[in-house]
């Protein structure tokens, strides 16, 4: 009995070893959502989460809010997602409330 629980003792340290190498060395193997959350990973996409604040304006942040509903946005870190850093004169005239 005692053989047998250090055997199993050894496997699942052993699993353990493999698993962080895994993790750190080669992440290219782990399933896509594991290598989504892998920053050692060429596929990692951190989550952004967007909401809506009481005012109603959508809201972007790395963290999720504690008490609103919230939907998850994956970004490909490789992709250009600024958009063009001057408001049209449709968006002021909406800001100031004309029509």
């Amino acid at each position: 009995m005692r053989a047998f629980l250090f055997g199993m003792m050894f496997a699942l340290a052993a699993l353990a070893v493999a698993a962080a190498w895994l993790w750190h060395r080669a992440p290219e193997y782990l399933p896509i959502g594991l290598r989504r959350d892998n920053p050692h990973s060429p596929d990692f996409a951190p989550a952004v989460y967007r909401w809506k604040d009481a005012q109603g304006r959508t809201q972007l942040s790395d963290a999720p809010p504690p008490d609103r509903p919230y939907e998850i946005i994956r970004v490909d870190p490789d992709t250009n997602v600024v958009s063009n850093v001057l408001p049209t004169e449709r968006d002021v005239r909406r800001e100031r409330g004309d029509r």
